[in-house]
């Protein structure tokens, strides 16, 4: 028998908890762990609200959806979905996580390349580096080779670059493709469970500030979901065939006019703004403009729809999917530096609430934009992962330093999409008749109403019969 005894980091992960929640009047964020069918408080938490140290999924429900419920209700409403929404309706349609941001290689320059990406992938406190890295650092590498003249190794780190971005493309597509040609009783699933935590967004008084969506991820799966809820997305491209990306912001918006009233315009309901921060599957570059092709969802793969029309026989190395997220300068380049100024004005704004799901807090600059958002007090910050693997989450939490304004839904008891969508997040619709029902029992059972017999003129000013 082996009594040596376990490495340290084996004894920290298994004493560390797996789920964290930090809602309401919480000083500061609450782990527990899974026993059998019921949650336990960590040892190393304290928890004012947990009877004996132990709850239920639906103890969790009633400390977690009214307060959710009354943030989703701030004038303005934020939605920043990062990779885990991906991954979680992925994993729900096929049984593993979508296709991940693979390291690539290139013909020339390659350890140069390799050993510029992971310091860039330091410098912005991410400690693995992608393929995001390697493109971004081959693409600056390009435009150094132009300038000295090297035309021959620039036309081949072209080619490279041309040949993984249309790899990354594919496997992007792949994605799409498996969750589309998934078995229709898991996609089905997949896809309500998708459409239900957009709409516990969208679902919001016509007086309030539309909700506004940020993803960083480049698939269409929000879109597809969105569409399969008949919710109106509206970005910043116009037209209709090969619709062309606008500098301009015009805060469009869709009303309707009620029957029998004239001149007085109202909302209408499932309509939201749509933000994809690191571009998109289907943006290209045609000259100096950008512009959205006809890329069907989970197309085997992007090279035929380059060859269309209009597109200026476009390869893949137009695509606009690949983020510039390391330095400043390099966020300011055409379009992200609209996409980054919809993001900062969205947020940085009073009574304002943004909701992170499946985002590592892994890009500096959307990180600095949070922050600045959290000096205005009235403001709030919700996050909610599955997991936190690289501790990034709670090093941000701590770098913040603002715990009343920062609430935490981080584990899998709390972050997956099936547990979130069912039991926590706020009903995905505009439920008029339970806000009614529940005001109404307000005023007929007061504190001061003891024997519940009020007049209807006394409860209902108003006039309506109790």
């Amino acid at each position: 028998m082996n009594n040596d005894p376990p490495p340290v980091a084996a004894v920290a992960a298994a004493q560390t908890p797996k789920n964290l929640i930090k809602v309401k009047d919480d000083p500061e964020p609450v782990g527990f762990d899974a026993v059998e069918d019921k949650f336990k408080i960590a040892t190393s938490t304290k928890c004012s609200w947990a009877d004996g140290g132990t709850f239920e999924t639906r103890d969790l429900r009633k400390r977690i959806e009214p307060w959710l419920t009354a943030l989703f209700q701030s004038e303005h409403l934020s939605l920043l979905a990062g990779s885990g929404l991906t991954h979680a309706v992925h994993f729900l349609a096929k049984g593993v996580g979508a296709a991940g941001m693979d390291r690539i290689t290139f013909s020339c320059h390659a350890q140069k390349i390799t050993n510029k990406a992971n310091d860039s992938a330091t410098a912005t406190g991410r400690a693995m580096p992608n393929c995001e890295d390697d493109i971004r650092v081959a693409n600056e590498l390009l435009r150094g080779l132009k300038i000295l003249g090297c035309t021959t190794v620039a036309e081949k780190l072209r080619s490279d670059l041309t040949n993984n971005l249309q790899k990354l493309a594919d496997s992007v597509l792949l994605s799409e493709r498996s969750i589309a040609t998934a078995e229709n009783e898991k996609k089905e699933e997949a896809f309500n469970l998708l459409v239900n935590f957009l709409m516990s967004f969208a679902a919001r008084n016509g007086t309030r500030d539309r909700l506004q969506i940020f993803t960083t991820n480049y698939d269409r799966l929000i879109e597809c979901g969105a569409e399969l809820a008949g919710l109106h997305l509206l970005d910043r491209f116009v037209g209709q065939l090969c619709p062309l990306f606008r500098s301009s912001r015009l805060d469009l918006d869709m009303h309707y006019n009620p029957p029998g009233i004239r001149g007085e315009p109202r909302y209408l309901e499932g309509v939201a703004r749509l933000t994809k921060l690191h571009g998109s599957l289907d943006w290209v570059q045609v000259g100096k403009d950008i512009r959205r092709m006809g890329l069907p969802f989970g197309a085997e793969s992007v090279a035929p729809y380059l060859k269309a029309p209009g597109l200026d026989s476009a390869t893949a190395h137009e695509l606009m999917i690949y983020p510039n997220d390391a330095k400043d300068r390099e966020t300011s380049h055409y379009p992200y530096v609209e996409l980054f100024r919809d993001l900062a004005a969205a947020t940085c704004r009073p009574n304002s609430t943004l909701v992170t799901y499946g985002y590592s807090f892994g890009d500096e600059h959307i990180n600095r934009v949070i922050e600045d958002m959290l000096t205005i007090p009235s403001t709030h910050l919700v996050v909610i992962a599955f997991n936190d693997p690289m501790g990034r989450i709670m090093a941000t939490y701590a770098k913040l330093g603002r715990p009343d304004q920062i609430s935490l839904l981080i584990g899998p008891a709390l972050g997956d999409l099936k547990t979130l969508t069912e039991n926590y997040l706020p009903k995905s619709a505009i439920d008029r008749t339970t806000m009614r029902m529940g005001e109404l029992l307000r005023r007929r059972f007061s504190p001061g109403d003891k024997d519940g017999t009020q007049t209807a003129q006394a409860t209902n000013p108003e006039g309506d019969v109790a």
